[in-house]
């Protein structure tokens, strides 16, 4: 299939993820202050306790510095070793340049390219993951970093309780290396589905307070918007059968899965594909209950806590599947790597 990418002349190994997530805690309680919601309703149907929201003056790149230079600190490198930065962002500081540049210019890095990758934010874990993987597969690249950073809470309408129940921010690093072939990343299977293009988006429109003065969000005239119904149905219509697909391109079947992290939308939701696959509870982990939907963040934030807590090791099978606006939704089976599996540290 076209759409089923192999990296055949070596490998692409995850050396290391950083993340980073703002200071302020973010209560159900509190919500239930602001919005006409409860912390009853917000538990059962999103299963969200706390989430984390950034300072009015701290941004995609201030979070996305702060994940890359994680990243480097846990892969015992130098900032100045990446060769390329890719930032998935759907939030950029400004129009223009890419956030990934003002990542490498808090970071410290000079005279490196970068770029960023808006796939919609939700489904960046996987779609800039993938574009990362390919120029690290192309032998043009030997350290790549992938950066995931988002602050969907600028994007909010103070008043829509439909999106400020479950949206947190955060950034997360992908650091890529080389590695044996038949190791690291290996198939990507990426799609979207335009008719669906409304379910999720950001729409720019006017809108007022009650007294007719204008509202906004940080983003101006640009509100988040989402029909959560219409994201549950086409998570729980599609997504399992594009897992089987995707393992299934790789040699491989569902049961061969030692852990399976989806996109953190909605801690039920994820639950309920576990049982649609088969799947015992225990073969996914979950960080949306704690910091909530990170958008792009959310798949690397887990993976690193399942390093982190020897959930996954070297030889792992893992995979990784996202899901969002678009409604575009990715997968990548993932062969773990561990230190043994790269080159010197340089």
């Amino acid at each position: 299939m076209a759409d089923i990418a192999h990296h055949e002349r070596h490998g692409v190994g995850i050396r290391a993820i950083g993340g980073h997530l703002p200071e302020r805690v973010v209560t159900n309680a509190e919500l239930e202050k602001r919005l006409d919601t409860t912390d009853a309703w917000i538990s059962e149907y999103i299963g969200v306790k706390t989430r984390r929201w950034s300072a009015p003056d701290e941004w995609s790149s201030d979070l996305g510095a702060a994940a890359l230079l994680d990243a480097c600190r846990r892969a015992g490198v130098s900032p100045e070793s990446i060769d390329l930065v890719v930032c998935g962002t759907y939030t950029p500081d400004h129009l223009i340049p890419a956030t990934a540049v003002a990542i490498m210019g808090k970071a410290g890095i000079r005279e490196t390219p970068g770029f960023d990758v808006n796939s919609g934010g939700c489904p960046g874990g996987t779609f800039a993951l993938d574009v990362g993987a390919k120029y690290v597969a192309s032998g043009s690249y030997r350290r790549v970093a992938v950066v995931l950073a988002d602050v969907s809470t600028k994007t909010f309408d103070p008043e829509d309780r439909t999106v400020g129940v479950i949206f947190g921010d955060g950034a997360a690093c992908y650091l890529l290396e080389p590695t044996a072939a038949g190791k690291g990343v290996g198939t990507a299977l990426l799609r979207s589905d335009p008719t669906a293009y409304t379910t999720a988006y950001v729409k720019r429109e006017k809108r007022t307070w009650d007294d007719g003065s204008p509202k906004q969000s940080a983003f101006g005239d640009n509100f988040a918007h989402m029909h959560g119904r219409g994201v549950r149905d086409f998570a729980l219509d599609r997504i399992p059968p594009f897992v089987e697909e995707l393992v299934k391109g790789d040699g491989l079947s569902v049961d061969d899965i030692d852990l399976i992290v989806f996109h953190q939308a909605n801690y039920h939701l994820i639950h309920l594909l576990m049982e649609k696959l088969g799947l015992p509870a225990d073969r996914t982990m979950t960080n949306v209950q704690k910091y909530g939907n990170t958008s792009g963040a959310g798949v690397p934030l887990v993976l690193r806590e399942a390093v982190d807590s020897g959930r996954i090791t070297p030889g792992s099978i893992v995979v990784i599947v996202s899901f969002g606006a678009g409604m575009s939704h990715g997968g990548a089976v993932i062969r773990w790597t561990g230190d043994d599996d790269f080159g010197p540290v340089s």
